[in-house]
């Protein structure tokens, strides 16, 4: 169930955009229906997980390096899941009344679909390496998210700097990961979890733990990366609901708690974690106060109480752990329904202003009664869920041990962090609902949509029953998440609403009454706020991007003249000097060896290559004449394979350089007959000496290449070429089953210069000039006749010939790749012989989605793999009798290879199609200076 799960939420994402065009409620029905189906999938495994198992599934991925595509739900994972997909239901019935009707919310729903599924996917990963894929997906589509609204330059801001910080803080995780897996000796959670004496006690303990609390601290807005979270504020009101309360944001303080085992119990963690806890507490906790925009008040709160749970982490004992999973909980659930009811405010008012928005409650008594009780609930009120776990945090404050000596301090840090927290939430009470009159306000305030209130109601009647009937609501819950935490015995503890008047329960009436006070002298400690050096981490952050941006495009300026020649130059004196420097400061490479003796057909062949090198360089102005004498290069190499007995590659070799040769000389056609005449003097001799550097260079590597030793591989793959890939063409069989991921890579590249192509040729086709770059009129197409009578037959007969190619390449010479090229021979050649005005409505239309069709069959095809059990791209075959055919061999390979020989066709189709436009439209006035 558990990658069926994840594997739902992300085929999901596209289905409301997919949707949206049948109107905004089937968007959100779509929406609704993958959350809902997610939780049906989660729901048979609930009773087991709460009982204490820790299910996982593991899927081979790499299993020469011992990493596998597994799952993991525990307690801990199960109270995320029900958090991500509990609060994302409320949120798209929230969304679908919030946002305007003008918004058709299939884009929104889909960006909203993918975060869930990243986070679904960083909950359940046991590998750590999978986590950190997920991770960094839920940057990306936080970013889109945030700058969903993006024709506003705020929106924009934002998401780029929650993108730079939280994806900064990903690639320092990476770096974590990667020592964690090395000390642990696995990237799987159940190792990791269980060497934690091993883990601390290792050399790198301390730069690995930096790493990685790097990774949770940036992206659940810890001190003194917290900037962001205020900032993100400018994305839609679900977004903060969803994102920045409940379930983004936490991912830190979730990585916190699922390595807790493995990194806790050290002084570094205590010091670290517990510090940048602390400080972020009080100092959030301070500037939620002297906010005047009550989403920014909530965001700053939200900040405060995740070093709050940062800080019940580090404290580092099993009751402070069961306190932080706890308000992990009650957090999520008082501040969704706070920031939902905060953006019913601003839809209802036009504005998020406090001095201007007051006096609400006469408005909409409703959702002021909902959003005062959940802000009661934010501040620590007895008889709701934030209580109880404050009041564990109090507990925890009281005689921790590190602390004997000064017992005082840290109770008395979590009480002024108390007032804080009790002083905030009054203020967003008070002056929100209370307060006078609004103040002219954009549009008067009223009750929203019923539905649209229906979330927050459910969030507070959750506030409600986790604070009256703790032991009944979430006890289980919280005991199993607490317990897969710890990986060990549950300290003893009692959720319950009184435990005796104690000093926690005096901390809490001071909390509650020093926060009424400071809130009654608000308006002088505003003043004291006002003249205090203000500090703006954001303005600081934009100001260093701005910085780097102005460096980057001093660098990019002096690099980029637009000169090919200077690129080419400055990257081959790179090659030279770091292969000149690996050369000379290694061991000495020229060993000797047997040598091949040289025969006549080896003299001749090497004739011929210095008759092409020096052709072509002394004609390179004559670019015709230049392309002719470097196609013998391509000949040359083709006679090589054929000379060594290498069919497959000398039969691909020869249609690439045919196909490639063609289409350059079509090219040809629109660019001047000859290229400019070069500089003498210092440029010519710099470029000389360094063609003759590389060529000497590549030579002498060459050379020592096959004059060393070598112990080959051959042997491995003639042994299992029939018996593991299920074919005698040893070359195909790499290409599709041993070194697939290669060959899938490769078709990717391909597909992408494909559209390149596609692209920068259709930008060409703008103007119709009257005369050609050399001044000669266009001349109307004339194709020859015989060449194009010739080609009627043949082109069947062709396309026929690159079938039985395809077909047989697992057994004989051929295969996907050279099948393709052989079917571009034959359509380069229709449309030489019958122009594009012949070949253009035989063309499929939507080349796009070939090339689509093309990855996905060779993707698909690797990825089937899984549903038996064997790592991805492993062929399967075997031997089938059919009626009247007999014995026939078949392998899942040659889908795979289908795929390549699509993506191939489909490229050179792109290709041809658009230098017929060019053709037929006439070339651009400024495609020779391009080019």
């Amino acid at each position: 169930m558990l990658p069926l799960i994840v594997a739902t939420a992300f085929i999901g994402c596209l289905l409301p955009a997919l949707l949206a065009r049948f109107g905004r409620r089937v968007a959100a029905l779509g929406a609704a229906g993958v959350m809902a189906g997610c939780l049906a999938l989660l729901a048979p495994l609930v009773p087991t997980v709460l009982a204490g198992e820790t299910l996982v599934t593991a899927y081979p991925w790499l299993p020469a390096y011992g990493l596998d595509l597994s799952f993991r739900l525990d307690g801990l994972g199960l109270l995320f899941n029900l958090l991500i997909l509990g609060i994302g239901l409320l949120v798209v019935l929230y969304a679908y009344y919030y946002l305007p009707e003008s918004d058709h919310l299939g884009r929104f729903y889909s960006y909203l679909l993918l975060f869930m599924a990243a986070m679904l996917g960083v909950v359940l990963s046991e590998n750590l390496l999978l986590l950190v894929v997920f991770w960094e997906i839920t940057s990306i589509s936080s970013f889109l998210l945030i700058a969903y609204k993006r024709e506003h330059r705020d929106s924009r801001i934002a998401a780029r700097m929650a993108l730079a910080v939280t994806g900064g803080g990903g690639l320092a995780l990476l770096a974590g990961v990667l020592l964690l897996g090395y000390i642990a000796g696995s990237f799987e959670f159940s190792t990791v979890l269980a060497e934690g004496e091993r883990i601390r006690g290792h050399s790198l303990y301390a730069p690995m733990l930096i790493l990685v609390l790097l990774g949770a601290f940036t992206k659940s807005a810890q001190f003194p990366f917290h900037f962001w979270l205020p900032n993100a504020m400018a994305a839609p009101t679900p977004v903060s609901a969803y994102l920045h309360s409940a379930t983004m944001v936490k991912a830190g303080v979730f990585l916190l708690a699922r390595l807790h085992p493995a990194l806790a119990g050290s002084e570094l963690w205590f010091w670290l974690v517990s510090g940048v806890g602390a400080t972020t507490l009080v100092y959030a906790a301070y500037m939620a106060f002297h906010r005047y925009d009550f989403k920014g008040l909530l965001a700053y709160s939200t900040i405060s109480h995740l070093g709050l749970i940062t800080l019940l982490f580090g404290l580092d004992t099993p009751l402070s752990v069961v306190a932080g999973v706890f308000h992990i909980i009650n957090h999520a659930i008082f501040k969704a329904s706070l920031f939902m009811a905060a953006g019913i405010v601003d839809h209802e008012c036009g504005t998020r202003d406090m001095r201007r928005v007051n006096g609400l409650f006469k408005f909409m008594p409703i959702t002021a009664t909902l959003a005062i009780v959940a802000a009661g609930s934010m501040a620590g009120v007895p008889l709701l869920n934030g209580f109880l776990s404050k009041e564990m945090f109090f507990t925890e404050t009281v005689g921790h041990p590190v602390f004997e000596e000064i017992r005082w301090l840290l109770p008395l840090f979590a009480t002024v962090a108390g007032i804080l927290a009790v002083a905030y939430s009054s203020r967003f009470i008070h002056d929100v609902f209370f307060n006078g009159d609004p103040i002219d306000l954009p549009r008067q305030p009223h009750e929203p949509p019923r539905w649209m209130r229906a979330p927050v109601e459910v969030l507070v009647v959750l506030c409600l029953l986790v604070g009256i009937f703790p032991q009944w609501s979430v006890a289980p819950l919280l005991a199993a998440a607490a317990g897969a935490t710890l990986l060990a015995p549950l300290p003893a503890f009692e959720l319950a609403v009184w435990h005796g008047f104690n000093l926690p329960f005096i901390m809490s009436l001071v909390a509650l009454a020093g926060g009424v006070t400071v809130y009654a002298l608000r308006k002088p400690l505003f003043a004291l706020h006002d003249r205090l050096p203000s500090i703006h981490a954001h303005i600081a952050f934009e100001r260093l991007y701005e910085s780097l941006k102005a460096l980057a495009c001093s660098i990019v300026s002096w690099l980029d003249n637009r000169s090919l020649q200077r690129y080419l130059a400055l990257f081959i004196a790179f090659v030279l000097s770091l292969g000149g420097w690996a050369w000379f400061s290694g061991p000495p490479t020229l060993a000797a060896a047997a040598y091949q003796p040289a025969d006549s057909a080896a003299f001749a062949a090497l004739a011929t290559l210095i008759v092409g090198a020096l052709g072509a360089t002394l004609l390179h102005r004559h670019r015709l004449t230049a392309i002719v004498f470097t196609s013998v290069v391509g000949l040359v190499v083709a006679l090589t394979f054929v000379r060594f007995s290498a069919p497959d590659l000398a039969l691909t070799q020869l249609a690439v350089e045919v196909v490639t040769i063609v289409l350059l000389l079509l090219v040809l056609h629109y660019l001047p007959q000859a290229s400019p005449a070069e500089d003498s003097g210092l440029r010519l001799t710099r470029d000389a000496a360094l063609a003759v550097g590389a060529g000497a260079g590549l030579g002498a590597a060459a050379f020592a290449m096959m004059t060393s030793p070598f112990e080959t591989i051959s042997g491995f793959y003639l042994d299992q070429s029939v018996t593991g890939g299920g074919g005698a063409n040893v070359v195909n069989v790499i290409l599709v089953d041993f070194r697939g991921f290669d060959t899938l890579g490769e078709i990717t590249v391909l597909a992408m210069v494909g559209l390149a192509a596609h692209a920068m040729l259709n930008r060409l086709v703008l103007t119709v000039p009257e005369r050609d770059i050399d001044g000669r009129p266009w001349a109307t197409e004339r194709h020859p006749l015989f060449l194009s009578m010739l080609m009627r037959p043949l082109l069947p007969l062709a396309l026929a010939v690159s079938i039985f190619i395809l077909l047989r390449g697992h057994n004989l010479p051929g295969g996907g790749f050279v099948a393709g090229l052989v079917t571009g021979v034959a359509l380069v050649l229709q449309y030489l012989a019958s122009g594009i005005d012949f070949a253009q409505p035989r063309l499929p239309r939507h080349k796009t989605r070939l090339l689509a069709l093309g990855l996905l069959l060779a993707g698909g095809t690797g990825a089937a793999s899984w549903l038996f059990g064997r790592p991805f791209l492993t062929s399967a075959h075997g031997h089938f009798t059919l009626p009247l055919i007999g014995e026939i061999e078949l392998a899942s390979a040659m889908v795979f290879d289908l795929g390549v020989y699509i993506v191939v066709v489909t490229v050179v189709l792109m290709v041809l199609a658009q230098l017929g436009r060019l053709s037929r439209h006439g070339c651009p006035e400024n495609f020779g200076e391009a080019a």
